[in-house]
């Protein structure tokens, strides 16, 4: 029953987010248009339900070669890879808003863990690898909400001389593996639309905890 109440309230969602936000959206492509190099959206193969591959929407935040520059797939903030827009639209996550497409079609769901690239996933270990995608991926979800910063995080590691990549393979993944195996533990319609309040709440208070007063047997993260 939990799985068809989900698929009707993604549907549902992602309509009637498209539609209240056109009036946003249109200007950012407008905006990309006329900035950076010029291209609004970004499509990337990701790995997703069922560690099966699908296509990702974004709205384009880096150089179009900014996969084969320096930095490789971590983004650090203030990236000299970002586009003129980039870095506002990664900093409030409009950038995802686009994947508001893929719940729509059942690539995706309003919560769940986040879709990775297939050489971000070989990094996750072989336990995680085999049950973290018993779900859709999710535009939000426990891992993304624990790890809002995480490109702050990853530019305080660079900034210390330490390896960005290896921090995120080590330290990074195997954390957010705990996390989904705790949402998929813990998943129900109920859990689902308090991580989207959560959601919203730490776009205007990014430094609140709560999350944790909400799911207080959930691992804490400790860096």
């Amino acid at each position: 029953m939990y799985s068809y109440i989900k698929r009707f309230f993604d549907i549902i969602s992602s309509l009637s987010a498209l539609l209240v936000l056109s009036p946003l959206l249109v200007p950012v492509i407008i905006g990309l248009k006329l900035t950076g190099e010029g291209y609004i959206w970004y499509l990337q193969e990701r790995v997703g339900y069922k560690n099966k591959i699908f296509r990702i929407y974004k709205f384009a935040t880096m150089l179009k070669d900014s996969p084969n520059m320096a930095g490789g797939l971590i983004t650090t903030k203030k990236d000299p890879r970002l586009t003129p827009l980039g870095g506002f639209l990664r900093t409030t996550k409009i950038n995802e808003l686009p994947q508001l497409l893929n719940i729509l079609i059942g690539d995706m769901s309003v919560v769940g863990p986040r879709p990775v690239m297939q050489k971000s996933f070989d990094t996750y270990p072989e336990n995680i690898k085999k049950v973290i995608y018993n779900v859709k991926p999710g535009l939000t979800g426990i891992g993304s909400i624990i790890f809002r910063d995480e490109e702050k995080l990853l530019t305080e590691v660079k900034n210390a001389g330490k390896d960005p990549w290896g921090y995120y393979k080590n330290i990074i993944y195997p954390f957010k593996g705990q996390l989904e195996i705790w949402y998929q533990n813990h998943q129900s319609f109920i859990t689902d639309i308090f991580c989207i309040f959560i959601t919203i709440w730490i776009i205007v208070f990014p430094e609140s905890k709560l999350i944790y007063k909400v799911f207080k047997d959930l691992p804490k993260r400790e860096f």
